[in-house]
C-alpha cells in the first residue's frame, strides 16, 4: 500500500514527537528521582544533626542537674552542720546552767544542814530551859502555898474569903476602868470620824477646780467696725427700739470701740438677743421686719442650745441614760442663777463632790453623782409648772424612772422628806460646800434679780397682758397688751392698774415707769 508523501511526513513528525515526549518524561523522572534522593539525604543529615544536638543538650542538662544537686546537697550539709553547731552550743549552755543550778542546790543544802544543826542546838537549849522552868514552878508552888498559909493566919480569913474580897475589889476597879475606856474610845472614834470627814471633804474640794466668778447681767457683743453701731441704731433709733421691743433687753451703745452691751436680768433673753444680734450683723440687713424674723428664729434655736447644754453636762459628769425631759430641764439651768451662782455649774459641782465623797466612803459613786446632778433639776421647769422646785424635781425624777435614792435625795435637799440613804446626806453636804465656797454666790445681785422678776410677775398676773419686760435696771417695765382683748383706751387703765399693784405690793428705791404697748397687725397674702 502506498502512502502519499504528505501523510508520511505527518507520521514521521508524530513518531518524532512521541519519542521526544518519552525521552522528556524519562529525563524528568530521572531528575525528580535525583532531587528526591538529595532531599532524603539532606533530611537524614538534618535528622542526625538534630539527634546529635539533642544528645548534647541532654548531656548539658544532665551535667547542670548534677551540679545543682551537688550544690543543694552541699548547702543542706552546711545548714545541718550549722544546726548541729547551734544545738551543740545550746547543749553546752544548758550544761553550764545545770552546773550553776547544781552549785546553788549544793549551797542551799549546806544552808539547810546548818539550819538543822542550829535548830537541834536550840531544841536542846529549850529542853534545858523547860526543865529549869518546871523545877522553878514546883518551888514557886511550894512558896505560894506557904505564903497563903501565912497570910490566912495573919489576916484571920480563909483562902475563899480572901479570894472573894479580892475579886469584888478587882471587879469594881475593872468597871471603872471599862467606863473610862469606853468614854475614851467613844471620844477617839468621834474625833477620828470628824477628822476623816474633814479629810474627805477637803480632798473632794481640792480635786474640784471650778471658776469662782459670778454671773453678770450684761453681755458684750463684738462688732466688725464702729460703723455697725449706726446701722444697729437705725434711722431715728427705729432699729434699736424694735430690737429692744422684740427681745426685752436693753442695748447700750457707748464709746466702747467695736462693741455693744446687752443688758438684762434674764439670761435666756440675753442669750436670744446675743444670737439674734450676731446673726443680724452677719446678715447685714437690719430693719424692724428683719429684726423680728431673726429674733423669732433665735427663740426657736434656743431649744437646741438648751438641749446641747444638758447633754454636755451629763457627758462631763459621766451620768448616762437620762430622759430627754430631764436633759432639757438641766439645760435650762444654764440660764438660771441662785445668788449670782450659775445653777448648772452648781449642779455639776455638787455631782462631782458627791461622787468623790461616796468613793471615799465605799458607797455607789455613780448613784451619788446622778443624785447630785439632778438635785436642783426642778428649777429648770418653766413657770407653767405648779409646785415648788423640790416637788417638781422629785416628780420629774420619779416620772422618768430614776432610782428611789435619787428621788429621795432631791426631796431631802429641799426639806420635803427625810433622807433614807447616806447618798441623800452626801448630796446635801455637797450642795452646802458648793454654795459656801468663797466667790460662789453674791447676795446683792440675787436680790436685784428677784426684784426684777417680781416686777414682771406682778404685771404679768393681770388680764390682757401678753409679755412683760423689766428694763433700765428695774426703773421701767414694758408691757405688751393683747390687741384682741384690749382697746387703746384700756391700755391707759392697764398702765394705772399695774402702777397701783406695784405701789401696793413692792418696795423699790425710785419711780418705775410703766409703758403699755398695744399693736395691731393686719396680715394677708396675695395669691
Amino acid at each position: 500500500m502506498m502512502f502519499p508523501e504528505a501523510d508520511m511526513g505527518t507520521v514521521t513528525v508524530m513518531i518524532l514527537s512521541t519519542c521526544l515526549l518519552l525521552m522528556g518524561f524519562l529525563l524528568g523522572w530521572l531528575v525528580s528521582s535525583k532531587v528526591a534522593q538529595n532531599r532524603i539525604h539532606r533530611a537524614e543529615i538534618s535528622a542526625e544533626k538534630i539527634v546529635d544536638d539533642a544528645h548534647r543538650e541532654a548531656e548539658a542538662e544532665k551535667r547542670t542537674a548534677l551540679l545543682e544537686a551537688k550544690d543543694q546537697m552541699h548547702q543542706e550539709r552546711l545548714q545541718q552542720e550549722q544546726e548541729m553547731d547551734d544545738r551543740w552550743g545550746q547543749i553546752k549552755r544548758n550544761e553550764s546552767k545545770l552546773g550553776g543550778f547544781e552549785r546553788q542546790l549544793d549551797r542551799r543544802a549546806d544552808l539547810v544542814n546548818d539550819k538543822e544543826a542550829a535548830v537541834e542546838t536550840r531544841e536542846e537549849s529549850l529542853n534545858q530551859l523547860q526543865d529549869e522552868v518546871e523545877t522553878k514552878s514546883r518551888d514557886l508552888g511550894v512558896l505560894i502555898a506557904a505564903q497563903n498559909t501565912r497570910l490566912e493566919r495573919i489576916a484571920g480569913m480563909t483562902k475563899e474569903e480572901a479570894k472573894r474580897v479580892l475579886m469584888d475589889n478587882l471587879a469594881e476597879e475593872a468597871n471603872r476602868e471599862v467606863a473610862w475606856r469606853v468614854k475614851e474610845i467613844r471620844e477617839e472614834a468621834l474625833a477620828k470620824a470628824n477628822d476623816e470627814a474633814r479629810e474627805i471633804i477637803a480632798s473632794a474640794v481640792q480635786r474640784l477646780a471650778t471658776r469662782h466668778t459670778t454671773e453678770s447681767t450684761a453681755t458684750v457683743v463684738k462688732l466688725p467696725s464702729d460703723e455697725m453701731k449706726g446701722r444697729i441704731i437705725g434711722r431715728e433709733g427705729r432699729n434699736i427700739r424694735a430690737f429692744e421691743m422684740a427681745t426685752g433687753v436693753d442695748v447700750i451703745v457707748d464709746d466702747t470701740p467695736e462693741a455693744v452691751v446687752l443688758s438684762g436680768f434674764n439670761p435666756i433673753r440675753r442669750a436670744i438677743a446675743r444670737i439674734a444680734l450676731e446673726q443680724l450683723i452677719m446678715d447685714g440687713r437690719i430693719h424692724p421686719g428683719r429684726i423680728e424674723e431673726i429674733v423669732q428664729k433665735a427663740r426657736e434655736s434656743m431649744t437646741d442650745v438648751i438641749r446641747q447644754a444638758g447633754e454636755e453636762v451629763a457627758f462631763d459628769v459621766g451620768v448616762p441614760g437620762l430622759h430627754d425631759r430631764l436633759i432639757e430641764c438641766l439645760g435650762r439651768l444654764k440660764f438660771r442663777t441662785s445668788y449670782a451662782q450659775n445653777v448648772l455649774d452648781h449642779s455639776k459641782e455638787v455631782s462631782f463632790l458627791a461622787g468623790m465623797m461616796a468613793t471615799h466612803l465605799g458607797l455607789d459613786t455613780q448613784l451619788a453623782k446622778r443624785a447630785g446632778l439632778l438635785h436642783d433639776v426642778g428649777k429648770g421647769t418653766t413657770h407653767e409648772s405648779e409646785g415648788t422646785a423640790g416637788e417638781n424635781g422629785a416628780d420629774l425624777a420619779r416620772k422618768y424612772g430614776e432610782d428611789a435614792v435619787v428621788v429621795n435625795a432631791i426631796e431631802a435637799h429641799h426639806n420635803d422628806a427625810d433622807p433614807i440613804s447616806p447618798i441623800a446626806v452626801l448630796v446635801d453636804a455637797a450642795d452646802r460646800i458648793s454654795r459656801a465656797r468663797p466667790g460662789a454666790r453674791r447676795e446683792v445681785v440675787e436680790n436685784y434679780v428677784r426684784r426684777l422678776e417680781r416686777l414682771e410677775d406682778t404685771a404679768r398676773s393681770l388680764v390682757g397682758v401678753e409679755e412683760v419686760y423689766a428694763i433700765q435696771a428695774g426703773q421701767e417695765i414694758r408691757v405688751v397688751a393683747n390687741c384682741e382683748m384690749m382697746s387703746d383706751a384700756d391700755t391707759e387703765r392697764l398702765a394705772s392698774h399695774i402702777a397701783e399693784r406695784l405701789e401696793e405690793g413692792m418696795t423699790y428705791p425710785g419711780p418705775i415707769k410703766v409703758t403699755v404697748i398695744r399693736e395691731v397687725r393686719a396680715i394677708d397674702f396675695a395669691r
